[in-house]
């Protein structure tokens, strides 16, 4: 049996490599595709909306009630208002959801692990399973090191990216943190040139580049006296995002109510 899902957002960049990644996977079908109710090419085909022949004809809605009688994983890259609207549809007729929206505010977050109790939820700043892996070896090498290992993070994106630094680097923040038993927010250091000391035992020091067409690249670095370990994750395309996205509907199709880190999904199966 194939895994049905709804693509929300499919209108943009992630929504036409979401199309794409569904329709090289035999054991996924496209249930329906969504977007606001502005977008001004609702109602025709994902082929005319991204111009292009070889995707479905499928008709692009702006309604996600008319996605509630089938049961589907909803695959969200929209904004946090539109996915938080979906998720409460969703958690009331039972259908799981795929994530992968970034900007929630702590509040609309616990709404999500509320949400879950109803419904199967994958929540991560970053689906593809490369940078899962490195959720996990970053926390492994932070437990495993210790504090004597100080941390920094550094990433780099495309010079249209208005966020800074990203949920993905704050979210390899949060797990060091947390591995060091420590609170990463009180931690972090974007720029050190106005404090004029040493660096503080337990910083974890973020640095943020943009430049030209980066999809996205991620270096962890623990160091200490005499040595240094550096995880690094280089996305290429945008592919890798929607295929994670793709899998992760898989996973989470037949999981009990819940709310799931994909990483941990990738160890435990």
């Amino acid at each position: 049996m194939k895994v049905p899902i709804i693509i929300s957002g499919a209108a943009g960049r992630m929504g036409r490599a979401v199309i794409l990644a569904a329709r090289e996977d035999p054991e996924i079908s496209i249930a329906g595709a969504l977007e606001h109710p502005g977008y001004p090419l609702a109602g025709r085909s994902l082929a005319e909306v991204h111009q292009d022949p070889a995707l479905p004809a499928l008709r692009l809605e702006k309604d996600p009630r008319l996605f509630l009688r089938r049961r589907s994983v909803w695959i969200e890259f929209s904004d946090p208002t539109a996915s938080l609207e979906h998720l409460r549809l969703a958690a009331r007729v039972g259908h799981p959801m795929v994530i992968g929206t970034t900007g929630f505010t702590p509040a609309e977050k616990e709404e999500i692990i509320q949400l879950s109790r109803k419904i199967p939820v994958i929540l991560s700043s970053n689906m593809s399973f490369g940078v899962n892996v490195l959720f996990h070896l970053a926390g492994e090498a932070a437990r495993l090191l210790g504090k004597d290992y100080q941390g920094e993070i550094l990433e780099i994106h495309h010079n249209q990216k208005k966020d800074a630094p990203s949920g993905t680097a704050l979210t390899l923040a949060d797990i060091v943190a947390r591995e060091r038993k420590s609170r990463s927010r009180d931690l972090l250091v974007f720029d050190r040139s106005p404090k004029k000391e040493k660096r503080g035992a337990e910083e974890i020091g973020m640095a943020s580049l943009r430049i030209g067409d980066v999809v996205g690249e991620h270096t962890v670095f623990f160091g200490t006296a005499g040595e240094r370990l550096e995880i690094t994750h280089r996305a290429t395309s945008r592919e890798a995002f929607a295929r994670g996205a793709v899998k992760a509907a898989k996973l989470i199709f037949r999981k009990k109510p819940g709310f799931y880190r994909l990483q941990e999904l990738l160890v435990s199966g």
